[in-house]
């Protein structure tokens, strides 16, 4: 049997991306994400929002798309998007207690954009939507070179 290992998010950036450059000329972009799910509150009877908080990696490839880039130009704390990405859990040793921790975080492979970003000028066509950013009454903007649009 095979394995899968894809997720696939919709949601805001808690704060502006954070860029690490590497001594090999690499570049990764962490970036704080939130989703929220909704749940019955059994108390009122009303839902509610309840935020999952996500970390996410984005890196330029060497051969291919230029992910940290992209982020450090146009994402900012607030801004909605779409990523597409897998699962890595990254294990270090702490430096103070010298344990050995880990976390669950995801991967980047692809970044859409699900509004305007300022100053972008129009694209004289009108970009396609996927189904779930107009269910989310989402606007895409302008498309990215680099920003695949993806069906859903």
């Amino acid at each position: 049997m095979g394995n899968l290992n894809k997720v696939m998010l919709i949601g805001r950036l808690t704060r502006d991306p954070e860029i690490k450059e590497f001594s090999n000329g690499g570049k990764v972009a962490n970036i704080g994400f939130a989703v929220n799910n909704r749940r019955k509150n059994q108390q009122s009877g009303q839902w509610e929002e309840v935020p999952v908080w996500v970390d996410l990696k984005a890196f330029d490839r060497e051969s291919g798309r230029k992910l940290a880039d992209l982020a450090e130009k146009h994402l900012h704390k607030g801004h909605q998007i779409y990523v597409e990405g897998h699962l890595v859990r990254e294990e270090w040793t702490g430096k103070e207690d010298g344990k050995k921790q880990s976390k669950m975080l995801v991967y980047v492979d692809n970044i859409q954009f699900l509004e305007k970003r300022e100053g972008s000028a129009p694209s004289g066509t009108e970009p396609t939507e996927p189904a779930a950013a107009k269910a989310a009454g989402a606007d895409t903007g302008a498309k990215e070179e680099g920003i695949e649009e993806v069906p859903f």
